[in-house]
């Protein structure tokens, strides 16, 4: 532990409870890396947000809880932006960079339904919210008896819909809630066998301004190394495959005894008629490698099965 040579660190995050919380982690990281570093939090409202009756995919995508923050990042605002990785775009800004990642929270999705039912006991006609494209089509694929419909709004808010009975059942990342210690009833977890998580879901990212060594040095001791490597390899692979909130993506690297790690991934059509699976596995070092590799093996099984199409329209 060294006392940091900046005299404030201005941190940028959104309004949310969940982003706050995550920021927090990431203030007591620092904390605790570079005992007596003075912090401020500035929080800044993105078009996300703000736009709450329209599905991300018909405004903007990703870098609409992002790119406020960023140009706040660009502009010499704040010093740092801490985001949940996943919904960073898979090609930053020149100028930016994924500087670090807290330790990874279980990735995986987690089903709530009003009636106490589980994913494969909902009745047929049920009414699943969700605006994620991924989850949306995974449900679909296996279950298509189910009405899927578009559900926006922070964790508190969707829960509050399901509550009120608008929707029969609603999918979280776990990770959102644990980070703002809730535990709903009859909560069930889905395995990524079931439900593939999104990229980078469960991972806290620190993102910078490149080239900028007293941020990126204070930033080294709180990466935690097998947590980049996972989302080195989850966000390469969205490269790949030109991964956007528009395309039903899934993608979770684990580490495996032996130094290694395995890279799970899918691909399927919005409406669950077609999904494709792939796994592949390498040393964790060569993280991006392997994203690589199945990005692209990946891409050709679709293209081979269902065309060129897929990844122009």
């Amino acid at each position: 532990m060294k006392k940091s040579c900046i005299e404030k660190l201005i941190i940028g995050s959104r309004e949310s409870p969940l982003a706050q919380a995550q920021t927090r982690l990431v203030v007591k990281a620092l904390e605790i890396a570079h005992p007596g570093i003075v912090t401020e939090i500035i929080m800044i409202k993105t078009t996300g947000d703000s736009v709450l009756d329209k599905p991300l995919t018909s405004i903007g995508g990703k870098g609409l809880f992002t790119k406020e923050i960023e140009a706040a990042l660009l502009e010499n605002r704040i010093d740092i932006a801490v985001h949940s990785a996943k919904d960073m775009e898979t090609h930053l800004p020149a100028a930016l960079t994924l500087a670090a990642v807290l330790p990874r929270e279980d990735p995986r999705d987690v089903f709530l339904s009003s009636g106490g039912n589980s994913l494969s006991s909902l009745p047929a006609g049920s009414v699943v919210g969700t605006t994620s494209p991924r989850r949306r089509a995974q449900i679909l694929n296996s279950f298509p008896e189910l009405d899927i419909v578009s559900l926006r709004g922070n964790v508190e808010t969707r829960l509050k819909k399901l509550r009120d009975g608008n929707v029969d059942a609603i999918l979280l990342a776990l990770a959102g809630l644990r980070r703002l210690r809730l535990s709903p009833e009859d909560m069930e977890v889905l395995g990524p066998g079931v439900m593939l998580p999104s990229a980078s879901q469960g991972t806290i990212g620190i993102e910078s301004r490149a080239g900028d060594e007293k941020i990126a040095d204070l930033l080294a001791p709180i990466c935690h190394l097998e947590t980049m490597q996972a989302t080195l390899a989850e966000r390469t692979l969205l490269h790949e495959l030109g991964g956007s909130c528009y395309t039903p993506i899934g993608a979770l690297a684990e580490h495996i005894p032996g130094g290694k790690m395995r890279l799970r991934a899918l691909i399927a059509d919005p409406n669950g008629e077609w999904l494709h699976r792939i796994e592949s596995t390498a040393q964790a070092s060569d993280a991006e490698v392997l994203g690589r590799k199945t990005g692209r093996e990946l891409r050709a099984l679709v293209v081979e099965n269902r065309g060129e199409k897929v990844f122009n329209d």
